[in-house]
């Protein structure tokens, strides 16, 4: 059962992961985002059901753009669609300790309700978590709030999205993920998209979304740079050296941002084949190895259960077999993809 996590940076995504699987993954510690990569965490039992997590990067990383984290989260969605994975459930983070929810916060829920698409929506956990930073009282309004706004997650709550609370213990994150593993695994609508409908990356919901994003923002760097360039010529009529200076710093900073714009709109599909058969050849790679690790449990476990119908073992022997083999059936590797 695969289970996608996502959230802002700082959100607290890998934490949960790692607390609720036993994976090691890369935890940032500061305001740099530390998942500018797709994370798979340690395989793990829960229920009787085979669980593995996703870590994914959320739209404001601070190592890569939005066009970056678009074209490897499709690239990865599209890739594991392909190997017939499909989606249990997924969880969006949000800090309970956050006062408001900004317009980043709100770009990037915009941004995986486009992914997800409300057909999905059903499977999804809307997880608020850092609840130990806010009394009961503040962190209870701010709930009502975010449930009730149609600018926040009521739209995504009214087409079946749950809202839970996670308290930091394992326990807690276990309870979350047994609302998800009864779901039956669905197509995200990005998914659907590229492969089922053959639309470009820059077609699809989310696409659309961060081209109108680029579109305005593009705009509004054309009207600053009109205001920059009449600014110039006053203070060339003027002669004051240090407002030209200044200016023309200015005017150059703006410049490489339009610049960027420019080319985040172009790099949207350039790379996305590539990125997408690397993708195709580390899920293939993963599952060769996980067949041959499979194989050698396998072999190790019947080992043991032969030594465990031996008559001469021991009662303390039989015992400790006993444990090393329910050990076994449980570890699971570790993936990361990159």
């Amino acid at each position: 059962m695969t289970i996608r996590v996502m959230g802002a940076t700082g959100s607290g995504k890998t934490t949960f992961i790692n607390l609720v699987s036993g994976s090691s993954l890369r935890v940032g510690t500061g305001l740099r985002s530390c998942t500018a990569d797709i994370q798979v965490s340690h395989t793990f039992e829960l229920e009787g059901r085979s669980v593995m997590l996703i870590d994914t990067p959320g739209f404001d990383d601070t190592s890569k753009s939005d066009t970056d984290i678009l074209r490897t989260i499709s690239s990865f969605l599209v890739a594991a669609y392909e190997k017939n994975t499909k989606l249990a459930g997924v969880i969006y983070i949000h800090r309970i300790s956050d006062n408001r929810m900004g317009g980043i916060s709100t770009r990037n829920f915009r941004m995986f309700r486009k992914l997800c698409g409300d057909d999905t929506l059903k499977n999804v956990i809307l997880m608020t978590n850092m609840w130990g930073e806010v009394s009961e009282e503040v962190g209870a309004t701010r709930e009502a709030q975010l449930s009730q706004d149609d600018m926040f997650f009521k739209p995504a709550l009214q087409n079946g999205a749950k809202l839970l609370r996670h308290y930091n213990t394992p326990e807690s994150a276990k309870n979350i993920l047994k609302c998800i593993i009864s779901n039956h695994p669905e197509a995200l609508r990005i998914q659907r998209e590229l492969v089922e409908e053959k639309k470009a990356i820059s077609e699809t919901g989310a696409g659309e979304i961060l081209n109108e994003e680029l579109r305005n923002l593009a705009e509004k760097h054309k009207e600053d740079m009109k205001t920059l360039e009449e600014d110039m010529r006053e203070v060339i009529k003027e002669r004051d050296l240090k407002a030209e200076e200044e200016l023309t710093e200015a005017k150059s900073k703006l410049q490489a941002e339009m610049k960027m714009i420019e080319e985040s709109s172009q790099k949207l599909a350039s790379n996305y084949t590539a990125e997408r058969a690397k993708f195709e050849r580390q899920f293939q790679e993963q599952m060769e190895a996980a067949n041959h690790k499979a194989l050698e449990y396998q072999r190790k476990i019947e080992s043991l259960e032969s030594s465990l119908e031996a008559r001469s073992v021991s009662a303390s022997e039989m015992e400790a077999l006993r444990r090393e083999i329910e050990e076994l059936r449980n570890r699971g590797p570790t993936c990361v993809v990159q």
